[in-house]
This record gives C-alpha cells, sequence and structure tokens, in this order.
C-alpha cells in the first residue's frame, strides 16, 4: 500500500512511501482490540475505593439489644452493619484493575488499529517537521493546511518533539506522540492520523520484532 508524503503546507513533495502490509493490511483482530482497550483503560483506574468495615470504625462494643424477641434483625454493637453509621458489609478495598495480555496479543492488536486507520484511508505521511519555537498558531496552520482542523487528531514523530507537543497541547482536538508510545487506544480515538515520515520505521520496528 502506497501512501503520498505531504508537506507541513499541505503540498504533495510527490514521493510515495509504502505501508508494510505485515501491518496496515492485516485483517482486524476486534477481540484483540477490545483486550488491549480494556487493559490500558483498566491501567487508568486508581483503585483507591475504600469503605470502612465494622472492624475499622470506633465505638462500643456493647451488646444494644436482646438477642431475640426485639422484632427485628439481630444484632450485637452500634458498628453492626444493619445500623445507620455502622460498618459496611463487603465494601470496595484498594486494588490494582490490570490484568496480563500477552505480548502478542497487544501486538496484534495494535497492527489491527493501523489496518482499521488505513481502510479508512485515515492516515496521512507528511515529511519529519519541527517548530522553531512552541506557537500553538503555527501548528494550527499546519492543521489548516492539511485540512484536518475539524477533526480529532493523532500526530505520530519519530521521538520525543517538546516544542511540537508543547505548540499542540492547548487544542482540545490534538494528541501528539512518540511513534514508540503508540498505543491502540489513541489510534482508535482519532479521526485522522498524521505519521511523520522518520516514525514510519519506528512503528514497523515495533510492531515486527
Amino acid at each position: 500500500m502506497e501512501v503520498s508524503v505531504l508537506n507541513i503546507k499541505g503540498q504533495d513533495t510527490g514521493r510515495k512511501v509504502s505501508l508494510n502490509d505485515a501491518i496496515y493490511a492485516i485483517e482486524p483482530n476486534d477481540h484483540a482490540i477490545y483486550l488491549d482497550v480494556k487493559l490500558i483503560m483498566a491501567n487508568k483506574r486508581q483503585g483507591t475505593a475504600k469503605s470502612k468495615e465494622r472492624s475499622e470504625i470506633a465505638g462500643s462494643t456493647r451488646k444494644l439489644g436482646r438477642q431475640k424477641g426485639g422484632g427485628g434483625a439481630r444484632r450485637g454493637d452500634i458498628k453492626s452493619p444493619v445500623l445507620v453509621g455502622g460498618g459496611r458489609v463487603f465494601g470496595p478495598t484498594p486494588r490494582d484493575y490490570g490484568f496480563k495480555l500477552n505480548k502478542k496479543q497487544r501486538v496484534l492488536a495494535r497492527k489491527s488499529a493501523l489496518a482499521y486507520k488505513a481502510q479508512e484511508n485515515a492516515i496521512v505521511v507528511v515529511e519529519n517537521f519541527t517548530l522553531e519555537a512552541p506557537k500553538t498558531k503555527s501548528f494550527v496552520e499546519i492543521l489548516n493546511n492539511l485540512k484536518i482542523s475539524d477533526k480529532k487528531c493523532l500526530f505520530v514523530l519519530p521521538g520525543v518533539d517538546k516544542v511540537v507537543y508543547l505548540s499542540s497541547r492547548n487544542l482540545e482536538r490534538v494528541n501528539v506522540m512518540a511513534a514508540s508510545a503508540l498505543n491502540t487506544y489513541k489510534v482508535l480515538d482519532a479521526d485522522v492520523m498524521v505519521v511523520a515520515e522518520g516514525a514510519l520505521p519506528v512503528i514497523e520496528g515495533n510492531l515486527n520484532k
């Protein structure tokens, strides 16, 4: 699959690059995508919810009423779960929501996400670029030149570029990330994926190890 290379002015450079069929032309695996996105979202959860059980509540241990004949549920001290202000039964405790997912499945999920983007013709390849200074206005010009200012965009660069990142971070519908950090969720969450030419071999190297 060949894609034309544009410059940041939106002009065709006359060159084309080949997208690796082993990544961009595979049959997408929806279940692998589901598992990888589920893992990514699970790892974002704080898991700090906590409620007190009866053993953790301060209060007297004196039995409040007789065992039988009261007409209601049996209860012991004031910390009983059946009383207002008592402990909670089986309440949440701090936990890690993450789970294990095989590396091959995670790679398949990323390949599948990229394959969907290729099928939708939602991958734009641009020449490697940088900006002289962090200016949101300069980045907005790039979006306008590429005619994607009205879409949710993911810019994938060969490496970390602090100037480009600072220029884009005030834009709500734009994400900028290094190719080595690319994940399934970010790819699927974007309407258009703008890939710097130098990022293509990095992506291919990570997914075809």
